[in-house]
């Protein structure tokens, strides 16, 4: 006799509480299995140490502790595709539904409707909820139903929309726990190895949100020095060990509403994700995709490794190179020098930051790098260039964060510019406007 269970699928949601598919998948009177599926189509092209992998099995293990030791359950660990692992649950369980949250990026939704398809044909119910944003799809739209693509308006309507006894009401998942989980002490475990990883030595840092970081996050949050002006959130919003209803209340209880924007940006960008999946790899305007690039690969090297002999740019590469993070305010730079000042396609920068970064994630970093190069949507003019020198002179006066990670400034072995910013701009302005007018 098979168990009877309703599955829940934990993903980038990876907490316990207040989390909505979990919650809603505990109102049935039925047990809930949670598992987790490290996902070999996404795992293979990473590095043995990746630092996010190592982050989501930690973060995995932790759960799984805490549900075993207070509940008697745990969380079943698969290293598979999810196709394989959803046709093996239901040969082993009478599965009565599989509840999870909504995943917007291109693979998750192609992920998804192959999922729903198997469990339709079993006639399983999928049922998915809207749980890492407040709002999504086409909850934010203009009044003719058409999406924005300017941040601006887009903000204003999101406020307008955004009820806080609606769209902060938090989910006491855990006061169903203890009566409705499934009781087993032999479900499926993994460790990093079992999958050929390894730990990595880059850890994610938690994150803050004091009433002081916010309060002064005005003042802070463009100086890259400032060790404690950000929050750190990204990766906790990323793979959903933090609710984002509980930062939104921090932000609307504080009054701060520089906080609260900066949330926001990352639900403008997911909306612009789903309604134009193409941005991935194309141009939001198409005549940006006519831009001829010089793509010459050994300036992407020295970029890469922090030696273009611009100190803000190269600080910026290298703070991410070993830490997995680079400041929001010389993020913008790297991208725009790296675009601008070498001619180097937007996608091939989008890729190293999505091999690097903590807190990648698809829709920001597609969005971004769009908007450095000038072909997104809210876009920058393309004559916009930032001037690396004098960025220095704005954000980092006394040199501090670039002599922590340009211990060479001074040495004979530090690089000469790989460029001059006088030719350089010239020459994009020449190259872009040649493509795009």
């Amino acid at each position: 006799m098979k168990d009877k269970v309703i599955l829940f699928w934990f993903r980038r949601d990876l907490r316990l509480d207040d989390n909505v598919g979990f919650y809603q998948a505990l109102q049935n009177d039925v047990p809930v299995l949670p598992l987790f599926i490290f996902d070999t189509e996404i795992l293979e092209n990473l590095p043995k140490a990746d630092a996010r992998v190592t982050f989501i099995h930690k973060q995995i293990q932790k759960l799984n502790n805490q549900l075993s030791a207070n509940y008697g359950s745990g969380i079943a660990q698969f290293h598979d595709s999810p196709k394989a692992v959803f046709k093996k649950l239901i040969q082993d369980y009478t599965v009565e539904a599989v509840y999870t949250n909504h995943d917007y990026e291109p693979y998750a939704k192609k992920r998804d409707s192959q999922i729903k398809e198997i469990l339709v044909q079993n006639d399983i119910p999928f049922k998915t909820f809207k749980d890492q944003v407040i709002f999504e799809k086409e909850e934010v739209v203009k009044d003719d139903g058409d999406p924005y693509v300017v941040y601006t308006p887009y903000v204003r309507k999101w406020k307008e929309n955004f009820n806080p006894s609606v769209h902060l009401v938090e989910y006491d998942t855990l006061s169903d726990l203890r009566k409705n989980l499934y009781q087993s002490k032999s479900l499926p475990q993994l460790s990093l190895e079992d999958m050929g990883f390894e730990e990595s030595s880059v850890k994610v840092p938690d994150f803050t949100v004091s009433s002081e970081l916010i309060q002064k996050y005005e003042d802070t949050r463009d100086y890259p020095a400032k060790e404690k002006g950000t929050s750190r959130l990204g990766p906790h919003l990323r793979f959903g060990t933090v609710s984002i209803r509980k930062m939104v209340k921090k932000a609307v209880d504080e009054k701060n509403e520089t906080f609260w924007n900066e949330l926001i940006w990352r639900e403008f960008f997911m909306q612009i994700l789903w309604h134009f999946p193409h941005t991935v790899n194309k141009a939001f305007r198409p005549k940006y995709d006519r831009i001829e690039w010089r793509n010459n690969e050994g300036e992407f090297e020295k970029w890469k490794a922090g030696e273009t002999g611009y100190p803000l740019v190269d600080a910026g590469m290298r703070e991410l190179n070993k830490t997995g993070y680079m400041h929001n305010r010389v993020r913008m730079l790297v991208a725009s020098f790296l675009c601008k000042h070498l001619l180097i396609d937007w996608r091939w920068g989008e890729a190293y930051f999505a091999e690097k970064l903590l807190d990648y994630e698809m829709a920001s970093n597609v969005g971004n790098w769009q908007w450095a190069a000038g072909s997104g949507v809210d876009a920058a003019p393309y004559f916009r260039i930032f001037n690396p020198t004098t960025q220095i002179k704005k954000f980092d006066k006394e040199k501090e964060y670039i002599n922590q990670w340009v211990p060479d400034l001074q040495e004979l072995s530090y690089p000469e510019p790989i460029v001059d910013h006088k030719m350089a701009r010239e020459r994009c302005l020449k190259t872009y406007k040649e493509a795009v007018s």
